[in-house]
């Protein structure tokens, strides 16, 4: 299972967290509110380390299943992400010295460029979506295509067959799906779970 979807939430999440603690603290100047600022802008760092680690992890699994612009996107995808979780670590240590030092002035220029960070990490993760759903092109459907428009199903006698031919594809091209980035076919949950019942 890939854990990058679930942890690019939390990555997306904490920053705009910080942000709001720290405008919150540059017009009330509250030591808790420094705090606060401070130290979730370092979960946010740590975060996007995390998230940069499970997407260098996910993005070989799936790459082969983009087209050519997602393929490109991808690239500049992991790109981006190595740069903000370089850019909230230190933004992150910014914020800790300001609110260690109780200096306003270093403290609010990290939280300046928290807010930068986030608005970086929303473009970052509207360019994930679109790899996730304009991009994929799933492999299972670019197949399913080229055996529709193949001459195959031109030799079927009946609907029947046509049927028939159109199923035994998809589940061709599924178990093939799932070697590729090692997913559970239906046939293995279904082994599993008569496994189960037996016990």
């Amino acid at each position: 299972m890939m854990l990058h979807p679930a942890t690019a939430h939390f990555a997306m999440v904490l920053p705009v967290v910080a942000s709001v603690f720290g405008l919150a603290y540059l017009v009330s100047k509250s030591e808790t509110m420094s705090k606060i600022s401070a130290r979730t802008a370092l979960f946010a760092a740590i975060a996007m380390v995390g998230v940069w680690y499970t997407g260098s992890q996910a993005g070989p699994q799936i790459y082969n299943f983009l087209s050519e612009a997602g393929k490109h996107e991808l690239v500049e995808h992991k790109e981006l992400g190595l740069y903000l979780a370089i850019a909230m670590s230190v933004v992150a240590l910014i914020q800790m010295a300001g609110c260690k030092l109780q200096k306003f002035g270093i403290q609010a220029l990290g939280i300046i460029l928290t807010v930068v960070v986030m608005a970086v990490t929303f473009i970052q993760g509207k360019h994930g979506g679109e790899i996730v759903y304009e991009h994929g092109q799933p492999f299972q459907m670019t197949q399913l295509e080229k055996f529709v428009s193949g001459d195959e199903l031109e030799m079927a006698e009946d609907v029947e067959e046509v049927t028939t031919l159109v199923k035994e594809k998809i589940a061709t091209i599924s178990e093939e799906t799932c070697a590729k980035i090692g997913c559970k076919s239906d046939d293995d949950e279904s082994e599993n779970e008569e496994s189960e019942d037996e016990e």
